[in-house]
């Protein structure tokens, strides 16, 4: 049942990334945060400051950024809504793409690059250390050596504490792994689209942060007499704050990130945190997409 709790995301649990950097598992994603396609300003800045504020307020303590998103324009909310940050705030940004408009993305793993975009996000955020910095795509034609290698450096310069990697597969992330230590992965995955549960799996039994980035996606599960839509009703939820509870449910290193730049929409997603579902349960709902 969902409670009243005036942190709701707590009920999330907690997990310990790297060993040493605990956060409340249920997140926060910024890309919403933007204008559409991911480009320019949000239409109304300050309404955006307020999402990020209402989140913390919640008990949200992981928030998701990345330089790409506008770009260079979540990370600046970031600080804007959380300077100076609590001590259990952890920021995690990503750096490897690069922007031509409105949708358009292009990797870029040329380790000056990266640590230019690192410089910068160490910028926008106001702070000396990055605590998660992940990597946002490989770049095919630049040795992964290059890439993992930069990144490492600027961790062994104490300006990332943590490395990630976004969107690999588990043969890239195993050869990261004998670059430098990397405590996440960040894959498209939901309840509707899980092409990364190999992944996930392989996440698990490392005790690697797995970080479903749209995870709210529920596709055709939502039809009056679907499974996901009658077990929602059954816990007095909405079919998304089901889906949230699912992931959650799913593996212990999930770190779901929901985003939205709505206060109202935010509040019924971290209540999805508070739901428990049985394991008959998990498995009626994983075997709906089946």
């Amino acid at each position: 049942m969902i409670n009243s709790n005036s942190r709701p995301a707590d009920a999330s649990g907690t997990f310990t990334l790297g060993g040493d950097l605990t956060v409340t598992r249920l997140g926060y994603g910024t890309m919403q945060l933007t204008g559409p396609g991911t480009w320019g300003e949000p239409a109304d800045r300050e309404n955006a400051i307020r999402v990020v504020r209402r989140a913390a307020e919640l008990g949200v303590t992981l928030f998701d950024s990345a330089d790409a998103y506008g770009p260079d324009v979540t990370s600046g909310i970031l600080r804007d809504a959380l300077y100076p940050y609590a001590d259990d705030i952890v920021i995690a940004t990503k750096v490897g793409q690069t922007r031509q408009g409105p949708g358009l993305w292009t990797p870029n793993g040329e380790p000056a690059h990266l640590r230019s975009q690192v410089e910068k996000e160490l910028r926008h955020l106001s702070i000396d250390r990055i605590d998660l910095l992940q990597l946002h795509r490989i770049a095919p034609t630049i040795p992964l050596e290059d890439q993992i290698g930069e990144l490492k450096t600027l961790k062994d310069e104490g300006k990332i504490r943590h490395i990630g990697l976004s969107e690999v597969t588990i043969a890239e992330a195993e050869a990261a792994l004998k670059i430098a230590p990397i405590v996440s992965v960040q894959n498209l995955y939901n309840l509707a689209q899980r092409d990364a549960e190999e992944l996930l799996d392989w996440a698990t039994t490392r005790s690697i942060g797995f970080i479903p980035w749209f995870p709210l996606a529920t596709g055709g599960l939502t039809g009056e007499t679907s499974p996901l839509t009658n077990l929602a009703a059954e816990h007095g939820a909405t079919p998304a704050q089901l889906a949230l509870a699912w992931l959650l449910k799913r593996s212990p290193v999930v770190l779901p990130i929901p985003g939205t730049s709505s206060i109202a929409h935010l509040e019924d997603n971290i209540r999805g945190a508070t739901i428990e579902l049985r394991d008959k349960e998990l498995a009626a709902l994983s075997d709906t997409v089946r």
